[in-house]
């Protein structure tokens, strides 16, 4: 096993590789990065409100790359902890070292349940802020499959359509701490009461409130026109927002869901419903006010192009694989409930330089946070994760 050091030095993701001989050069191409027509400057102060089963693991990815290449200080999770303190209220103590670092973190981006007098303490004034929500439908049929074992709610359902034909049979008050994942999960990763009625004032002031503590929301199911607005707004090159999909799950643990299933979840989570359609509205408006459909389309097929590129330099197989076929087990994602977490194999004969990019693009959410981890607090004890090969150990025997 060949082993390198991955504290040394920090890898600067940016432009294009260049193919010659099976070593890959890094070169930055301003064309094909897209600068903006007006000069305008990177934001590196952002905090990222994590949601769950909403692609929140791939941008995750993205915003460490993103703290690698600036040497940013990212407000990571304390101890052994791998989130923010999640499911509880977050609060400023919960991050590695607050008291000495105090307001000088630049990127945060771990799970953690929103509360934003705590997160203000941790961030600069300056931060921006956004988050991800994804369509109520689908988000709880991945819930359902992901949290399967371990939400009293869904364990002791034969599946998805037979837990929505009758919820309340399941979904007990009295376990409502580890039935979060099973209704409203987004209203309450914003800080909000998953429980609470379904009152129009009550959903209109949290609307707002979101609005006046975000300055964007993305929609998971046009990742990659969020992608380019997340862009936009921040100032960020393509390179910055390419990606790999991360922590998705193999087609056959995907559960059918009957038409009456999709509409009573409509109201079974009524609250993350209203809350989707809001800012799926807001998203689109926001989208043909700053870039143009038009323009966002020629971006989008740029940034789908690049990925194409990345993959075939990086990837062995082009694409994501099941859980037993990938090859180095410290890159295989954690695996939870009954789904089967994808992970990637990678090229082999690529230069120092070229792999650690592509390492950094397909590294899981736990792996990564731990690696950053030992980076910024060489002194703390390393995160424990109890994968068969030291985090540090990515390189393949």
């Amino acid at each position: 096993l060949i082993v390198f050091n991955l504290c040394l030095g920090l890898l600067f993701l940016s432009g294009f590789f260049h193919m010659k001989n099976k070593n890959y050069v890094i070169l930055k191409s301003q064309e094909e990065l897209l600068i903006p027509s007006t000069p305008c400057r990177a934001k590196t102060n952002v905090m990222f409100l994590k949601t769950h089963k909403t692609a929140s693991s791939t941008v995750l990815n993205i915003m460490f790359r993103f703290a690698e290449r600036y040497n940013l200080t990212v407000a990571l999770p304390a101890d052994q902890l791998v989130h923010l303190g999640y499911p509880r209220t977050f609060m400023a103590h919960f991050v590695e070292e607050f008291a000495a670092i105090g307001q000088n973190y630049n990127i945060m981006c771990n799970h953690l349940r929103f509360n934003p007098s705590e997160v203000q303490k941790v961030m600069a004034a300056n931060t921006f802020y956004f988050s991800i929500l994804r369509n109520p439908i689908p988000l709880l049929e991945s819930s359902y499959v992901y949290y399967k074992n371990s939400v009293p709610a869904f364990r002791f359902s034969k599946d998805v359509n037979e837990y929505l034909a009758s919820p309340l049979k399941y979904y007990h008050q009295a376990d409502f701490k580890q039935n979060i994942y099973a209704r409203n999960i987004m209203w309450f990763d914003f800080g909000y009461d998953n429980n609470a009625e379904d009152d129009k004032e009550y959903i209109q002031a949290v609307l707002k409130d979101i609005e006046q503590n975000f300055h964007l929301i993305l929609i998971a199911d046009y990742f990659d026109e969020s992608m380019i607005l997340l862009k936009h707004t921040l100032c960020w090159d393509l390179d910055d927002v390419v990606y790999f999909k991360l922590n998705s799950r193999s087609q056959d643990t995907v559960q059918t869901l009957t038409p009456e299933s999709e509409e009573r979840i409509k109201t079974w989570c009524s609250l993350d419903w209203k809350l989707y359609l809001h800012f799926n509205q807001s998203f689109w408006r926001r989208i043909e006010e700053t870039i143009g459909l038009e323009v966002l389309q020629k971006e989008v097929n740029r940034l789908r192009a690049r990925q194409k590129e990345l993959m075939e330099i990086c990837l062995l197989e082009q694409e994501a694989v099941r859980k037993d076929h990938i090859k180095n087990k410290a890159l295989l994602p954690f695996q939870s409930g009954a789904a089967n977490i994808l992970g990637y194999n990678l090229n082999q004969d690529l230069d120092n330089r070229t792999l650690r990019t592509c390492q950094r693009m397909v590294m899981p959410e736990l792996q990564y946070t731990s690696y950053l981890y030992a980076v910024q607090h060489p002194h703390k004890k390393r995160k424990q994760l109890g994968f068969p090969l030291l985090w540090t150990s990515f390189q393949e025997k």
